[in-house]
């Protein structure tokens, strides 16, 4: 479960210089490193990645390469076409085969796209950099500098492999056929403050449970106990099932957030312990656009462990 989801940096750099073969390279079996560097706010990612990055790693553009593009009524990262994916995949330097790590400055936050993504579209070895570029450079691991260019990759996508919901099937869930997770910081889904999307607050019937709550303090996840207990807490079971009155009835789980880039983390920490969590892609962007949709404020339903 957990080494299906993440990887350390000591394998990493391990599997990097074993075979002496370059990033990527299939003959070799060395992965494909993809570097999305990206926040809420920040534009300069490609910056940061040409000053130093993961030898051999691509860099990958959330906003164009990660997502169509934004509109009220799709949210503001709308997943991706096949087409639009399998051709910036190519670009990257993946293969059918390939073995792809994922990795961001941000704990995962939003490297956790691209495994998603990835996962989604038919790639079944990715994973994410436990920890980051910080771990790479705590562990003393080189750096270099300016761009990679890959050499064309041959994937074919073949979308399906991720469990998604639609507004309709967040609804469901949070009204009671499961449990939907926001993945959004409290303050959002409380409603005290809202910075990015035209309403305050949350899903009525959704559980806060943000993103950061899946990190230690050293930027990286959680280790096994600590993930089943943060999930436990919020009702949530290993088999994969929310806590249902009643006995042997499984409910299924689903997570959005702001626009569908953040959760995909909480997709992969829930990953880690075994439970299988649908994404709201839309999430709170296409959400709170929609006039039709309830809105709720405040500290959301009690849970029960």
């Amino acid at each position: 479960m957990r080494e299906d989801v993440l990887i350390e940096a000591g394998e990493l750099a391990s599997d990097l210089g074993a075979t002496g073969g370059p990033p990527g390279d299939p003959a070799a079996g060395t992965p494909v490193v993809l570097d999305v560097r990206w926040a809420l706010g920040m534009t300069d990612g490609a910056d940061r990645y040409r000053a130093g990055h993961l030898p051999g790693a691509v860099y990958v553009d959330l906003e164009t390469e990660l997502a169509a593009p934004a509109s009220p009524a799709a949210g503001r990262h709308p997943l991706p076409s096949p087409a639009a994916f399998q051709e910036a995949a190519r670009r990257w330097g993946v293969h059918q085969d390939s073995h792809v790590v994922v990795y961001d400055g941000v704990g995962g936050t939003s490297a956790a796209r691209a495994w998603w993504l990835l996962r989604y579209f038919g790639l079944e070895d990715v994973r994410i950099l436990d920890g980051g570029l910080d771990a790479w450079n705590a562990a003393g691991h080189a750096l270099e500098a300016g761009d990679v260019t890959a050499e064309p990759g041959d994937v074919v996508v073949r979308p399906g492999g991720m469990p998604v919901l639609d507004a309709d099937g967040a609804a469901a869930l949070a009204g009671g056929d499961g449990a939907l997770l926001d993945a959004r910081a409290g303050e959002r889904f409380r409603g005290e403050v809202e910075p990015v999307d035209p309403q305050a607050g949350h899903i009525p019937g959704a559980l806060s449970a943000p993103t950061t709550g899946n990190l230690a303090e050293d930027g990286r996840f959680l280790d096994d106990a600590g993930l089943r207990e943060r999930f436990a807490a919020l009702g949530l079971h290993t088999d994969g099932a929310a806590r249902s009155d009643e006995p042997g009835q499984a409910h299924g789980v689903g997570v959005y957030c702001g626009s569908g880039v953040t959760a995909s983390h909480e997709v992969a920490a829930l990953a880690a312990t075994g439970i299988v969590a649908s994404l709201f892609p839309g999430s709170w962007s296409q959400w709170s656009n929609d006039p039709t949709r309830e809105v709720a404020t405040g500290p959301g339903r009690p849970v029960t462990p």
